[in-house]
Protein backbone atom coordinates (compact mmCIF):
# COMPACT_ATOMS: atom_id res chain seq x y z
CA UNK A 1 0.00 0.00 0.00
CA UNK A 2 1.49 3.32 -0.61
CA UNK A 3 1.12 5.73 2.09
CA UNK A 4 -1.78 7.86 0.42
CA UNK A 5 -4.73 7.83 3.03
CA UNK A 6 -6.89 7.01 0.64
CA UNK A 7 -5.62 4.60 -1.60
CA UNK A 8 -2.90 2.37 -3.37
CA UNK A 9 -4.33 -0.90 -1.97
CA UNK A 10 -4.21 -3.15 -4.81
CA UNK A 11 -7.47 -5.39 -6.13
CA UNK A 12 -5.99 -8.98 -6.08
CA UNK A 13 -2.76 -8.27 -4.99
CA UNK A 14 -1.56 -9.13 -1.35
CA UNK A 15 -1.95 -6.48 1.24
CA UNK A 16 -0.19 -5.72 4.50
CA UNK A 17 -1.51 -8.25 7.32
CA UNK A 18 -3.51 -6.72 9.75
CA UNK A 19 -5.19 -8.05 13.11
CA UNK A 20 -8.84 -8.02 13.41
CA UNK A 21 -9.05 -4.91 15.33
CA UNK A 22 -12.66 -3.28 16.89
CA UNK A 23 -14.98 -5.12 14.92
CA UNK A 24 -16.63 -2.11 14.39
CA UNK A 25 -18.05 -2.91 10.87
CA UNK A 26 -18.60 -6.60 11.30
CA UNK A 27 -22.30 -6.12 9.45
CA UNK A 28 -22.66 -6.28 5.40
CA UNK A 29 -23.44 -2.60 5.68
CA UNK A 30 -27.19 -3.04 4.72
CA UNK A 31 -28.34 -1.29 7.89
CA UNK A 32 -30.83 1.01 6.78
CA UNK A 33 -31.61 3.16 10.27
CA UNK A 34 -32.26 6.84 9.08
CA UNK A 35 -29.27 8.85 11.41
CA UNK A 36 -28.60 12.25 10.32
CA UNK A 37 -26.76 14.34 12.55
CA UNK A 38 -28.79 17.47 13.98
CA UNK A 39 -26.23 19.96 14.36
CA UNK A 40 -27.27 23.57 14.44
CA UNK A 41 -24.51 26.16 13.52
CA UNK A 42 -26.14 28.64 15.60
CA UNK A 43 -24.71 31.83 13.63
CA UNK A 44 -23.47 31.79 10.10
CA UNK A 45 -20.15 29.50 10.73
CA UNK A 46 -16.60 31.53 9.20
CA UNK A 47 -14.97 29.99 5.45
CA UNK A 48 -11.81 28.02 7.40
CA UNK A 49 -8.57 28.78 6.02
CA UNK A 50 -6.76 25.79 4.41
CA UNK A 51 -4.48 25.58 7.54
CA UNK A 52 -6.69 26.65 10.15
CA UNK A 53 -5.63 25.23 13.80
CA UNK A 54 -7.83 22.31 14.88
CA UNK A 55 -8.60 23.15 18.70
CA UNK A 56 -6.65 20.49 20.93
CA UNK A 57 -9.62 20.58 23.78
CA UNK A 58 -12.75 18.60 24.20
CA UNK A 59 -15.25 21.16 24.46
CA UNK A 60 -13.24 23.26 21.72
CA UNK A 61 -13.02 20.04 19.19
CA UNK A 62 -16.93 19.14 19.69
CA UNK A 63 -17.52 22.61 19.23
CA UNK A 64 -15.91 22.86 15.57
CA UNK A 65 -17.03 19.27 14.73
CA UNK A 66 -20.60 20.36 15.03
CA UNK A 67 -20.41 23.64 13.62
CA UNK A 68 -18.18 22.95 10.42
CA UNK A 69 -20.65 19.42 9.74
CA UNK A 70 -23.70 21.90 9.85
CA UNK A 71 -21.99 24.48 7.70
CA UNK A 72 -20.87 21.45 5.01
CA UNK A 73 -24.39 19.78 5.60
CA UNK A 74 -25.89 23.15 4.11
CA UNK A 75 -23.31 23.39 1.41
CA UNK A 76 -23.64 20.23 0.19
CA UNK A 77 -27.70 21.00 0.20
CA UNK A 78 -27.37 24.09 -2.21
CA UNK A 79 -24.69 22.34 -4.01
CA UNK A 80 -25.91 20.97 -7.75
CA UNK A 81 -23.06 17.93 -7.63
CA UNK A 82 -22.56 18.26 -11.39
CA UNK A 83 -19.81 20.58 -11.78
CA UNK A 84 -16.56 21.28 -9.45
CA UNK A 85 -17.21 22.01 -5.89
CA UNK A 86 -17.84 25.20 -4.73
CA UNK A 87 -14.66 26.85 -2.83
CA UNK A 88 -16.27 27.49 0.36
CA UNK A 89 -17.53 23.94 -0.09
CA UNK A 90 -14.05 22.85 -0.45
CA UNK A 91 -12.82 24.25 2.54
CA UNK A 92 -15.79 23.40 4.53
CA UNK A 93 -14.78 19.32 3.43
CA UNK A 94 -11.36 20.00 3.84
CA UNK A 95 -11.83 21.37 7.80
CA UNK A 96 -13.88 18.94 8.31
CA UNK A 97 -11.82 16.22 6.75
CA UNK A 98 -8.50 17.53 9.30
CA UNK A 99 -10.69 17.68 12.07
CA UNK A 100 -11.23 13.81 12.09
CA UNK A 101 -7.90 13.20 11.11
CA UNK A 102 -6.77 15.27 14.19
CA UNK A 103 -9.12 13.01 16.40
CA UNK A 104 -7.89 10.18 15.10
CA UNK A 105 -4.31 10.68 16.39
CA UNK A 106 -5.54 12.23 19.69
CA UNK A 107 -8.40 9.17 20.75
CA UNK A 108 -8.48 10.36 24.46
CA UNK A 109 -9.45 14.09 23.73
CA UNK A 110 -11.29 12.58 20.74
CA UNK A 111 -13.42 9.98 22.81
CA UNK A 112 -13.92 13.52 25.40
CA UNK A 113 -15.45 15.69 22.71
CA UNK A 114 -17.57 12.93 20.86
CA UNK A 115 -19.14 12.76 24.24
CA UNK A 116 -20.51 16.36 23.63
CA UNK A 117 -21.90 15.73 20.97
CA UNK A 118 -25.88 14.89 19.65
CA UNK A 119 -25.87 10.76 19.81
CA UNK A 120 -26.33 10.67 15.86
CA UNK A 121 -23.37 12.84 14.96
CA UNK A 122 -21.21 11.26 17.86
CA UNK A 123 -22.05 7.85 15.85
CA UNK A 124 -21.40 9.71 12.69
CA UNK A 125 -17.71 10.62 14.19
CA UNK A 126 -17.09 7.40 16.29
CA UNK A 127 -16.87 5.80 12.93
CA UNK A 128 -15.59 8.25 10.48
CA UNK A 129 -12.69 7.95 13.02
CA UNK A 130 -12.81 4.75 13.73
CA UNK A 131 -12.07 3.78 9.58
CA UNK A 132 -9.18 6.89 9.46
CA UNK A 133 -7.38 4.63 12.08
CA UNK A 134 -7.59 1.39 10.01
CA UNK A 135 -6.35 3.45 7.23
CA UNK A 136 -3.59 5.02 8.63
CA UNK A 137 -2.13 1.46 10.41
CA UNK A 138 -2.31 0.24 6.58
CA UNK A 139 -0.02 3.58 5.40
CA UNK A 140 4.19 3.39 4.59
CA UNK A 141 5.24 6.34 5.01
CA UNK A 142 7.50 7.40 2.29
CA UNK A 143 10.20 9.65 1.33
CA UNK A 144 9.33 13.63 1.09
CA UNK A 145 10.41 13.69 -2.41
CA UNK A 146 8.08 11.33 -3.96
CA UNK A 147 5.98 12.13 -7.11
CA UNK A 148 2.83 11.59 -7.06
CA UNK A 149 -0.06 12.18 -10.17
CA UNK A 150 -3.24 13.66 -9.05
CA UNK A 151 -5.79 15.18 -11.01
CA UNK A 152 -9.67 16.70 -10.67
CA UNK A 153 -11.57 13.55 -9.92
CA UNK A 154 -14.76 13.28 -12.30
CA UNK A 155 -17.93 15.22 -11.42
CA UNK A 156 -19.90 13.64 -7.71
CA UNK A 157 -23.34 13.23 -9.63
CA UNK A 158 -21.41 11.60 -12.85
CA UNK A 159 -19.74 8.52 -10.43
CA UNK A 160 -22.75 8.60 -8.58
CA UNK A 161 -24.00 7.51 -11.79
CA UNK A 162 -21.91 4.76 -12.10
CA UNK A 163 -21.94 3.02 -8.91
CA UNK A 164 -25.98 2.61 -9.12
CA UNK A 165 -25.42 1.17 -12.94
CA UNK A 166 -23.68 -1.00 -11.40
CA UNK A 167 -25.13 -1.78 -8.31
CA UNK A 168 -27.98 -2.90 -10.89
CA UNK A 169 -26.21 -4.86 -13.04
CA UNK A 170 -24.19 -7.13 -9.95
CA UNK A 171 -26.22 -6.17 -7.34
CA UNK A 172 -23.30 -4.56 -5.03
CA UNK A 173 -24.47 -2.06 -3.10
CA UNK A 174 -23.71 1.47 -4.30
CA UNK A 175 -22.23 2.62 -0.90
CA UNK A 176 -19.89 0.05 -0.80
CA UNK A 177 -18.76 0.82 -4.36
CA UNK A 178 -18.07 4.48 -3.41
CA UNK A 179 -16.90 3.77 0.58
CA UNK A 180 -14.08 1.88 -2.08
CA UNK A 181 -13.50 3.96 -4.99
CA UNK A 182 -12.95 7.06 -1.76
CA UNK A 183 -10.10 4.68 0.08
CA UNK A 184 -8.37 4.04 -2.87
CA UNK A 185 -8.16 6.80 -4.70
CA UNK A 186 -9.98 9.94 -3.27
CA UNK A 187 -12.40 9.17 -6.00
CA UNK A 188 -9.94 8.89 -8.51
CA UNK A 189 -7.54 11.99 -7.64
CA UNK A 190 -4.50 9.68 -7.30
CA UNK A 191 -3.35 8.61 -10.34
CA UNK A 192 -0.26 6.87 -9.76
CA UNK A 193 0.36 3.79 -9.66
CA UNK A 194 0.19 1.89 -6.43
CA UNK A 195 3.49 0.28 -4.97
CA UNK A 196 2.46 -3.01 -6.10
CA UNK A 197 1.11 -2.13 -9.70
CA UNK A 198 -2.23 -1.27 -9.04
CA UNK A 199 -3.85 0.67 -11.05
CA UNK A 200 -6.86 3.26 -12.20
CA UNK A 201 -9.60 4.87 -9.67
CA UNK A 202 -10.15 1.68 -7.92
CA UNK A 203 -6.40 0.15 -8.30
CA UNK A 204 -6.58 -2.84 -9.97
CA UNK A 205 -3.87 -4.88 -10.74
CA UNK A 206 -3.48 -6.10 -14.22
CA UNK A 207 -4.12 -9.61 -14.19
CA UNK A 208 -7.45 -9.02 -12.04
CA UNK A 209 -8.11 -6.42 -14.42
CA UNK A 210 -7.76 -9.01 -17.78
CA UNK A 211 -10.04 -11.51 -15.61
CA UNK A 212 -12.44 -8.86 -14.42
CA UNK A 213 -12.56 -6.02 -16.62
CA UNK A 214 -15.33 -6.80 -19.06
CA UNK A 215 -13.14 -5.51 -21.95
CA UNK A 216 -12.79 -1.66 -20.79
CA UNK A 217 -10.44 0.53 -19.38
CA UNK A 218 -8.71 0.47 -16.54
CA UNK A 219 -8.28 4.08 -15.91
CA UNK A 220 -11.66 4.62 -16.77
CA UNK A 221 -14.24 5.52 -13.87
CA UNK A 222 -16.97 3.79 -15.48
CA UNK A 223 -14.88 0.48 -16.27
CA UNK A 224 -13.45 0.62 -13.38
CA UNK A 225 -16.43 0.53 -11.53
CA UNK A 226 -18.50 -1.99 -12.85
CA UNK A 227 -15.42 -4.41 -12.89
CA UNK A 228 -15.34 -3.75 -9.24
CA UNK A 229 -18.69 -4.65 -8.91
CA UNK A 230 -17.97 -7.46 -11.29
CA UNK A 231 -14.97 -8.67 -8.90
CA UNK A 232 -16.88 -8.15 -5.60
CA UNK A 233 -19.99 -10.44 -6.84
CA UNK A 234 -17.66 -13.18 -7.81
CA UNK A 235 -16.14 -13.22 -4.50
CA UNK A 236 -18.93 -13.43 -1.93
CA UNK A 237 -21.53 -9.72 -2.52
CA UNK A 238 -23.71 -8.90 -1.61
CA UNK A 239 -24.59 -11.87 0.53
CA UNK A 240 -21.05 -11.74 2.33
CA UNK A 241 -19.12 -8.10 2.02
CA UNK A 242 -16.64 -9.22 4.73
CA UNK A 243 -15.33 -11.87 2.27
CA UNK A 244 -15.43 -9.93 -1.16
CA UNK A 245 -13.75 -7.32 0.57
CA UNK A 246 -10.96 -9.25 2.27
CA UNK A 247 -10.83 -10.72 -1.43
CA UNK A 248 -10.36 -7.31 -2.75
CA UNK A 249 -7.94 -6.37 0.16
CA UNK A 250 -6.65 -8.78 2.39
CA UNK A 251 -6.86 -6.97 5.42
CA UNK A 252 -9.71 -6.63 8.00
CA UNK A 253 -8.75 -3.72 8.88
CA UNK A 254 -9.28 -2.50 5.17
CA UNK A 255 -12.74 -4.45 5.04
CA UNK A 256 -13.79 -2.91 8.60
CA UNK A 257 -12.80 0.79 7.33
CA UNK A 258 -14.77 0.22 4.17
CA UNK A 259 -18.06 -1.03 5.79
CA UNK A 260 -17.63 2.10 8.43
CA UNK A 261 -17.66 4.32 5.45
CA UNK A 262 -20.29 2.65 3.31
CA UNK A 263 -23.07 2.70 6.72
CA UNK A 264 -22.15 6.77 6.98
CA UNK A 265 -22.69 7.06 3.32
CA UNK A 266 -26.34 5.00 3.87
CA UNK A 267 -27.52 7.05 7.02
CA UNK A 268 -27.12 9.66 4.84
CA UNK A 269 -26.14 10.38 1.37
CA UNK A 270 -24.82 13.87 2.38
CA UNK A 271 -21.66 11.99 3.73
CA UNK A 272 -20.98 10.69 0.28
CA UNK A 273 -20.74 14.42 -0.87
CA UNK A 274 -18.40 15.01 2.15
CA UNK A 275 -16.29 12.47 1.30
CA UNK A 276 -16.13 13.35 -2.41
CA UNK A 277 -14.46 16.33 -1.08
CA UNK A 278 -11.90 15.54 0.77
CA UNK A 279 -8.81 15.57 -0.10
CA UNK A 280 -5.62 13.59 -0.50
CA UNK A 281 -2.89 13.42 2.03
CA UNK A 282 0.36 11.32 2.26
CA UNK A 283 2.88 10.25 5.12
CA UNK A 284 6.06 10.72 4.49
CA UNK A 285 9.06 9.94 6.67
CA UNK A 286 9.26 13.64 7.43
CA UNK A 287 5.74 14.12 8.18
CA UNK A 288 1.63 13.94 6.99
CA UNK A 289 1.65 16.09 3.20
CA UNK A 290 -1.51 17.21 1.52
CA UNK A 291 -1.53 16.87 -2.09
CA UNK A 292 -4.75 17.95 -3.59
CA UNK A 293 -7.40 20.60 -2.40
CA UNK A 294 -7.21 24.27 -1.59
CA UNK A 295 -3.56 25.92 -2.06
CA UNK A 296 -2.24 22.31 -1.71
Amino acid sequence: MVAVLAGGTACGAPAPSADARTGLATSSGTEQTPATPQASAGARTAIPAPDKKIPADAKGLATALRQTTAALNDAIDGWSKKGRPPADLELLALHHQRIYRYAARHPKVAAQAFARLPSALAAQAKDNVAAIRELLALARPIKPSAVFKVQQPRPAAELLGHFKRAERKFGVEWEVLAAVMFAETKFGRVRSDSHAGAQGPMQFMPATWKAYGLGGDIQDPRDAVMAAANYLRASGAPRDYQRALHAYNPSQAYVDAILLHARQIKRDTRNYYAYYNWQVFVLTTAGERRLTGPKA
